[in-house]
């Protein structure tokens, strides 16, 4: 995670929404913290944003996991998804911050789902196996 400040003066002609705009449009968001905050050369609007570094490129298309997965692996896919939303919706977190679609991709292409196979999975770490390794694993074997 990492943080980023705005300072926006009210009298602001547009030039520093649209660099906010831009960045928001760029990056997955965290939360955002604004105040008002005004002193003896005027107001301003301070923006906190707290966002994961982007790893795609401005040309990088979104993977289409439909037509990259076989009918029986687009299937269990479907269904990770499902149990990832309300494990999201339970934690109030967004969903790929629970399990990414690629994460997600490469557990249902397994045969079998461990918690020594799901932390060999690139982008799963050991807090995500203790915290939603067995929800997942019930999830996987439905």
């Amino acid at each position: 995670m990492q943080i980023k400040q705005f300072i926006i003066s009210i009298f602001d002609t547009g030039n520093g929404q649209e660099e906010l705009n831009k960045f928001l449009r760029g990056y997955r968001v965290l939360s955002i913290k604004e105040e008002l905050v005004s002193n003896a050369d005027g107001g301003y609007w301070c923006y906190s944003i707290r966002y994961l570094p982007s790893s795609r490129t401005g040309n990088s298309k979104k993977v289409d996991y439909k037509e990259v997965l076989d009918a029986a692996t687009f299937k269990k896919f479907s269904g990770l998804r499902v149990c990832r939303k309300k494990i999201a919706d339970d934690e109030q977190l967004p969903a790929f911050a629970v399990f990414t679609d690629a994460e997600l991709s490469k557990i249902a292409s397994l045969k079998e789902l461990t918690t020594q196979k799901m932390r060999a999975i690139k982008g799963v770490g050991e807090k995500k196996v203790e915290k939603y390794g067995k929800l997942l694993i019930d999830c996987f074997n439905k």
